[in-house]
């Protein structure tokens, strides 16, 4: 495989793809039904259900109203003023579009026969009704909207193609000739491991199987294999084929419209963030915001509220989250010094965390990222050209990927291997992420796994795949991990150990111990890239520090590639790079669960554990130089030291990657 070819550049038709998909919108609508967009959405048909005019008055009708104390209508009474909660979706299946006589007698089993009942009983729903709507505003007449439904179906039916069309091998039909790569996604496992008192690598089965999953997915998605085999799959293939050339477009747009919008501020008498980290407000002075930050930080950290409040008033009326660079990040760090001071570090981030981002916002973030910073698309590249290496004239191998999520990294991979000479080898990929909330935890991973089941059949690369969720990383062994000894078994791990607990909060470090597990494994290769910060430190005004030190390059990084007025970037600084450093500066104990150490900090728990480092292979850096070089800002840092890949911004390393093997491995 020719180094010229930047097989990294994958990334961003595979975000691509997972925006188009047609249910990932309806799946967050259900997951998250609180969403004001679903509650907006719903409010014409309540309005509907609720409108007088709308109802029959008949006494027919009248005598097939549901009860109104059974469960549908208050659903659908109160609906119009309460928004939905989590709690209610399963309801709303069983009650609000299925109603069910629940008349209060049916409950004893006696009929009609009220005297089963309790005087208190009766007394309680007499009471109840005074907080319903009357019978005549939830009557709607069946029988009078029926007729229009079907014609309905009838209408909508003309745009449907034949049911013999929509299943292969259906009525007669022959399906067709199946591809030859050997292509299945193994039964997956949900490791039980969120209770704090789990011992060892124990694993519950996955109750949803993969035959289960298919076939709800088949009946949530209507027609989504119609358009994922048509219109949406020419798409995909026009994405995918020109992939590179369409990733440099990208990055062009990005730096015209930064060229546009520094022209415009240049031209208006603006000034745009100069990295020494001023703001000025209308006719004032210049204000060093970075100065005040760790004067209120001192004040806080030695209880002098009267000097923290009054320095957090002169940083809220310079700071802006609509500034420049400097002006975003001391909005950030106001909020999470003011939540510290109140105590209110942890309630305010579990507040942040449960606030859900549209998938869509997400993902369209990320390509931002993607396009705009080059930390991720090297990482990959190095971890995927490693791999790679260590495939050559190998038949099978394994990969364990630790905090796999969406799967970016892995399509590029795919089509890279694909073209390996003598054919691809047998590719397992195991991936391992933290529990979704809800009954089906693996879902976000098993989706990853559909995904990158679909890009190995595209290239004809034999694929299995394992999605394996837990809450505890240090508590899989290699026993739960099913390692082949005639695969060539790799570990991979970017950027997810930053957020395990060390000695200073737990006795065993579950740092040491995820790392002495992956030295028990055995693996060819452990790649390991990390977030280079010191900021995990137990005093409060050094990781202040340290760690506004570190988000001044992050948020300098955005200012200087990304124009302000762009949406995706203000999503990134609010509420991932925010979010972030809110933990760290307002939370305490387990609730700090941001906690990075330096690359020489790693190093020592690596060698501690029994891993050994490995040589950096001179052409994947030179490669990654380029790669730099031609596609983004000149400020970025590639440099190397002790056998680590380092990364940065203006000579501030943020970002570091290496390759173990364990100490007793045979080479």
């Amino acid at each position: 495989d020719s180094p010229s070819s930047t097989p990294e550049d994958l990334v961003l038709p595979f975000i691509s793809r997972i925006l188009m998909e047609e249910d990932i919108d309806d799946k967050f609508f259900y997951d998250f039904p609180d969403n004001p967009a679903l509650i907006e959405a719903q409010q014409p048909f309540l309005e509907i259900l609720s409108d007088p005019s709308s109802n029959s008055t008949s006494d027919d009708s009248n005598n097939r109203a549901v009860s109104p104390c059974s469960p549908s209508d208050a659903s659908v009474g109160n609906a119009a003023q309460l928004p939905p909660t989590p709690a209610a979706v399963d309801s709303y299946d069983r009650f609000q579009f299925e109603p069910v006589d629940l008349d209060p007698a049916a409950f004893f089993g006696g009929g009609a026969n009220s005297d089963l009942m309790s005087s208190a009983f009766l007394k309680g729903m007499q009471e109840a009704n005074k907080f319903l709507p009357s019978q005549d505003k939830l009557v709607i007449d069946l029988e009078a909207s029926s007729g229009q439904f079907f014609k309905g179906v009838e209408e909508g039916n003309k745009f449907l193609p034949r049911e013999d069309k929509l299943v292969a091998g259906f009525n007669g039909h022959a399906a067709p000739a199946p591809a030859p790569a050997v292509l299945s996604v193994k039964k997956e496992e949900a490791v039980d491991a969120v209770s704090a008192n789990s011992g060892g690598g124990r694993g519950r089965k996955n109750p949803y199987h993969d035959d289960e999953l298919e076939q709800e997915g088949g009946r949530s998605s209507k027609q989504s294999a119609l358009g994922d085999d048509v219109s949406a799959r020419e798409m995909f293939d026009r994405m995918l084929m020109p992939s590179d050339e369409m990733c440099i477009v990208q990055m062009q747009n990005l730096r015209i419209a930064m060229q546009e919008a520094v022209a415009k501020n240049d031209s208006g008498g603006g000034k745009g963030a100069n990295g020494k980290g001023r703001g000025r407000r209308g006719g004032s002075d210049v204000v060093d915001l970075r100065t005040l930050l760790i004067h209120c930080a001192q004040a806080v950290a030695t209880d002098d509220r009267r000097s923290a409040t009054e320095l957090l008033k002169q940083i809220k009326l310079h700071a802006r989250p609509d500034g420049d660079g400097t002006q975003r990040l001391a909005h950030c760090f106001a909020e999470g010094l003011q939540a510290r001071m109140a105590g209110t570090g942890g309630l305010v981030h579990q507040s942040l965390m449960a606030t859900r981002i549209s998938a869509v916002d997400m993902l369209k973030a990320y390509q931002l990222y993607m396009a705009a910073i080059c930390f991720k698309k090297v990482s990959f590249l190095f971890s995927n050209s490693t791999i790679y290496n260590a495939s050559l004239g190998k038949k099978k191998i394994h990969i364990i990927d630790y905090g796999i999520q969406y799967g970016f990294q892995w399509p590029c991979f795919l089509r890279r291997i694909s073209t390996r000479p003598g054919g691809p080898p047998d590719v397992r990929i195991t991936g391992i992420d933290l529990p979704q909330p809800g009954f089906r935890p693996t879902e976000r991973i098993e989706e990853t796994g559909r995904r990158l089941k679909k890009y190995a059949h595209e290239f004809n690369v034999p694929f299995e795949y394992r999605a394996i969720a837990t809450a505890k990383m240090e508590s899989l062994r290699k026993e739960d991990l099913k390692i082949d000894p005639d695969e060539v078994l790799i570990v991979n791990s970017l950027f997810q150990f930053k957020n395990l607990m060390d000695e200073s909060v737990v006795l065993e470090s579950p740092r040491d111990v995820v790392l002495k597990n992956i030295r028990k494994m055995q693996p060819h290769t452990f790649i390991h890239a990390i977030v280079n910060g010191s900021f995990s430190a137990p005093f409060f005004v050094t990781r202040f520090r340290e760690v506004l030190f570190y988000y001044s390059a992050l948020f300098d990084v955005l200012d200087t590639t990304t124009p302000r007025d762009n949406e995706q970037r203000m999503l990134i600084e609010q509420n991932i790079l925010g979010r972030a450093a809110l933990n760290v500066i307002a939370c305490e104990g387990t609730d700090r669960v941001e906690r990075p150490e330096t690359y020489k900090q790693w190093q020592v728990r690596n060698q501690r554990a029994g891993l050994k480092l490995l040589p950096l292979n001179p052409e994947v850096i030179e490669l990654a130089r380029d790669k730099v070089k031609n596609c983004y800002h000149k400020d970025f840092v590639i440099d190397i030291d002790q056998h680590w890949l380092l990364q940065g911004w203006k000579g501030r390393i943020l970002y570091a990657i290496s390759t173990w093997t364990a100490n007793d491995a045979s080479s």
